[in-house]
């Protein structure tokens, strides 16, 4: 009986996050307090009654899912996981809350990756798309035979849905591509950019020297990592697969299959929404799943 917690990333805000945790916890408001001075707005006026579209901008959605998950993590009660594993930006929650970072290097890097982002997304349009009912090993040979445009598989989610990311030309491509060889869906995202791809290289650059100046401590838990979906404990080993995480893709399905095979029974969703609960349960059936209490 081991339990697993585990983390979402950008996606699973909403208006009014975190509220009733700043309302009832003396440490979350702590939290929260802090994040303000550090990321020098109240980010906490945008989580709480901000509009959809203040809240959906890059530099403000990844801190306050951070800093949600965060912070329901330190109130939570029996906060005592054998593992943990985040997905994509999810990965730094998991790491704050499993004390191989600080929360305010946590945040720092968060927001720097963010902006980063942002400014790669900004320097190449790029997107993504949800590709559904097909198997891995199809839409990797799709994404392949797309020429001369950036088309990669970047987030493995579950069995028969992944998430493709490449130049807007290339998606546009291989979801056409995608339909004839028998997808049930290729749904372009609304998001910023094509994330998880060689087109985050720049970002990828820019975090990498922050990360690196950053301590790393030896964690109260192995972290499943996105970009090998194996446990890791070792500081420089978590260091470089952060650095690697924004150009790789996210191996969701792998990292709950290994936590599975390591003995995982219970997966327990940290932060907003439950939109990895839903994931899990594709994943493995067997598997017990909660939102943090």
């Amino acid at each position: 009986m081991k339990k697993a917690y585990v983390f979402p990333g950008q996606g699973s805000q909403f208006v009014g996050m975190g509220k009733d945790l700043y309302e009832q916890h003396e440490t979350a408001r702590q939290l929260f307090d802090r994040a303000n001075e550090i990321l020098g707005f109240n980010i906490t006026d945008i989580m709480f009654g901000g509009t959809d579209d203040e809240l959906k901008q890059t530099r403000v959605t990844q801190p306050a899912i951070f800093l949600h998950s965060v912070a329901q993590a330190a109130v939570a009660q029996d906060f005592n996981p054998d593992m943990v594993a985040g997905h994509s930006l999810g990965e730094f929650s998991a790491l704050v809350a499993s004390k191989v970072l600080s929360f305010e290097d946590g945040l720092r890097l968060v927001y720097k990756r963010a902006m980063a982002m942002q400014a790669a997304c900004e320097a190449n349009p790029s997107t993504m798309a949800a590709i559904l009912g097909l198997d891995d090993a199809k839409v990797e040979e799709v994404c392949a035979s797309v020429e001369g445009e950036v088309v990669v598989a970047a987030n493995y989610n579950c069995p028969g849905q992944l998430v493709i990311s490449g130049t807007n030309k290339g998606i546009e491509i291989a979801c056409e591509k995608m339909k004839e060889a028998g997808a049930k869906r290729a749904l372009p995202l609304p998001v910023g950019g094509a994330f998880h791809s060689p087109l985050m290289k720049p970002a990828e650059e820019e975090l990498a020297k922050a990360i690196k100046e950053t301590t790393f401590s030896q964690g109260i838990c192995p972290i499943y990592q996105n970009v090998d979906a194996q446990p890791h404990t070792d500081p420089q080993e978590i260091k470089q697969n952060l650095i690697s995480q924004l150009t790789a893709p996210v191996r969701w399905t792998q990292s709950v299959q290994q936590m599975v095979a390591d003995g995982a029974t219970h997966f327990v969703e940290c932060g907003p929404g439950k939109v990895l609960q839903g994931l899990v349960k594709k994943i493995e059936r067997t598997a017990e799943v909660s939102s943090v209490e």
